[in-house]
């Protein structure tokens, strides 16, 4: 491990193209879930401790803009790597801005619906608007480093350990079934009319946060 990080680090590993692959659907897979893992708890203690909600709009415990921010984090620093303040800052840039476009859009795009809202909640200061603030943006830039530091170079490790066949099979069935997901839930089932999972899980009793407009 210790001599794979360090090529990763001095640009001497070279990957093949099905690892690039693989590790791109890995990273997907992890960064999505554990933006979903990190939504969990936080809600816990945003609403009083007294309930968990189900985050996102999926079957399975995983968030879409957290995957589309790694990938971001990724392409922003990897040539800055060598120097983590710089990929703290760019990370928390980036994804500021992420952060805030995403929640505009949906905002204008869908007659002020708010998927999440700042102004309500803790540890809200920096708040802009109530799309983004301070204690987010740090969030993401603090697990932007982990990211870089941690999973990408794991996720390059698992490459060279594991047969090819094994790691694609793994990493891209996982992020396909993901995937699959996600796409139902976002645009089958509306086109469709058909039960999302937020539908049928509160049916069963589990707990979804209140989106509101305005």
């Amino acid at each position: 491990m210790k001599n794979i990080f360090n090529g990763y680090m001095n640009d001497n590993l070279k990957l093949e193209l099905w690892q690039k692959i693989g590790v791109i659907c890995f990273i997907i897979s992890i960064s999505g879930f554990f933006g979903w893992i990190y939504e969990f708890i936080f809600y816990y203690f945003n609403f009083g401790c007294e309930k968990f909600y189900w985050q996102g709009g999926n079957f399975l415990p995983w968030i879409n803009i957290y995957a589309i921010g790694s990938i971001l984090i990724i392409l922003s620093t990897i040539k800055f790597k060598k120097n983590p303040i710089v990929v703290f800052l760019i990370a928390t840039l980036s994804t500021g801005i992420l952060e805030y476009i995403s929640g505009y859009l949906i905002y204008v795009l869908n007659d002020g619906l708010r998927l999440w809202d700042y102004n309500t909640e803790i540890l809200n200061f920096g708040n802009i608007n109530g799309f983004v603030c301070l204690r987010s943006v740090l969030f993401f830039g603090i697990s932007g480093l982990l990211l870089m530091y941690i999973i990408l170079p794991f996720g390059i490790y698992l490459s060279t350990k594991l047969s090819r066949k094994v790691f694609l099979t793994i990493t891209i069935l996982v992020c396909s079934i993901i995937l699959i997901d996600e796409f139902y839930n976002l645009l089958i089932a509306s086109t469709f009319k058909l039960p999302r999972a937020r539908d049928i899980y509160s049916q069963l009793g589990i707990n979804y946060m209140t989106y509101k407009r305005g």
